[in-house]
């Protein structure tokens, strides 16, 4: 019996390297366009993608076929890997590995190439001290097999900005200003920033954000992104606290639209004050927003709440926990308790009996030998990790077994809600 992948080189490239093999890395890019049906790149797109990878520090993984016919320089397999942040709570933030750009070439599917792929990039990451693993997914059955879970979901809504649209009582002291995308740039990063420590379920921005958030390209249409407008909210004492980035969707006669690119905000006047300002926008009825949360605030703040729409709901962040004592014990808890849970983990990373005890909204987590309260799969406690669904309701669906299911419940479940609007 033959060697599975004897006829594939692996490789692993890293695109701020210098020395890197130029050739390897434009296949790999072609390799990665190829998978998800887009274009060719030219010259100045390969800069671009590589500037920004490799200002994250990408890993990338690959997997070459023998050439026979093809010049042999695009890979059957790609994957992408680098280190960020992730929000799981209480005001704390985890060193997370953030996965992405997988593709397997349908000449090869099936053959336990994305397997050999993963299992070599968690292995690096666990090497890394990254307790905590995440991406966001085009299919929704591929990853549990990995121990990834829908751990965030997201809306994407439509707002009726006409004379149905009102705020309840606004008091903002602060004021807006309108800006030219690249001049508000420095300001979203440092909104952001405030953003992702302390909203549960954020994910720190990879380098390509400040290409788009910049107008300075638009990879679908490769070009720069001329409509991408900007307003910023200042407060009282005149220091940025807030923005949004919008484009209007071009047409003044037809289905007229704003679509809301980005917006965040320090406070709840400063958020409002733009959703206001965004509603205002003359010779449109209507925001579109593909990174609603689930319940925000601007829903709870309107006096008419039919007039946001929810067009999809849909999941926007896949976890998964690496070091489970480490990820457990920085994630905030409910309830006090003590359980022994059993974790089925096919990849072996959090695999076995661990004993978590809660008090006072933290806990202590070590291995054990004691019988289990509690037993649920990996892909079950990266769906769990941060919030985004309880225990007790995965415990309905068979999901979470053992007599000590309540406890667990009332121990893990707890607000707020996580809320990324991260794409990777």
């Amino acid at each position: 019996m033959s060697e599975p992948h004897a006829d594939l080189t692996f490789r692993t490239l890293e695109p701020g390297d210098e020395g890197a093999d130029a050739t390897l890395l434009r296949g790999w890019l072609e390799g990665l366009s190829r998978g998800f049906h887009d274009s060719r790149n030219d010259d100045a797109e390969f800069d671009r993608w590589r500037k920004h990878a490799g200002r994250d520090g990408a890993v990338l993984r690959g997997a070459w076929p023998a050439a026979r016919v093809a010049d042999g320089t695009l890979p059957v397999g790609t994957f992408a890997s680098w280190a960020g942040e992730l929000n799981v709570g209480g005001g704390r933030t985890l060193g997370l590995h953030m996965i992405s750009d997988v593709t397997v070439a349908p000449t090869h599917r099936r053959q336990g190439l994305l397997r050999r792929l993963m299992t070599e990039d968690l292995d690096h990451a666990v090497a890394q001290g990254r307790p905590v693993a995440a991406l966001t997914a085009t299919e929704g059955s591929i990853y549990g097999r990995f121990g990834f879970g829908p751990a965030v979901r997201g809306r994407r809504v439509e707002i009726d900005t006409g004379a149905r649209f009102g705020l309840r009582d606004l008091d903002d002291p602060g004021s807006l200003e309108m800006v030219e995308p690249t001049e508000a740039w420095p300001h979203v990063r440092e909104v952001f920033g405030r953003h992702l420590q302390a909203t549960r379920g954020a994910v720190s921005r990879p380098s390509f954000y400040e290409m788009f958030l910049t107008g300075e390209y638009d990879w679908d249409k490769g070009a720069p992104d001329k409509m991408l407008r900007a307003v910023l909210h200042l407060d009282a004492t005149g220091s940025v606290d807030g923005y949004a980035l919008f484009k209007h969707n071009g047409d003044h006669r037809k289905d007229a639209a704003v679509e809301l690119v980005d917006l965040a905000a320090d406070t709840t006047s400063s958020y409002l004050r733009l959703w206001r300002f965004v509603a205002d926008i003359d010779l449109v009825e209507k925001v579109r927003w593909g990174r609603s949360p689930l319940l925000g605030t601007l829903d709870l703040a309107l006096v008419d709440p039919r007039v946001v729409t929810t067009t999809a709901l849909h999941d926007t962040l896949w976890v998964r926990v690496l070091d489970l004592p480490v990820a457990l014990e920085a994630r905030p808890w409910n309830a006090d308790g003590d359980v022994v849970l059993d974790v089925d983990d096919a990849l072996g990373h959090t695999s076995g009996r661990w004993r978590v005890t809660t008090s006072g909204g933290a806990a202590t987590v070590r291995r054990t030998e004691d019988a289990a309260d509690v037993r649920l799969s990996a892909e079950t406690l990266g769906q769990l990790y941060l919030g985004d669904v309880d225990a007790a309701d995965l415990a309905v669906a068979g999901r979470v077994t053992g007599a000590g299911a309540d406890a667990f419940a009332a121990m893990a479940d707890g607000g707020p809600t996580p809320w990324c609007t991260t794409g990777f």
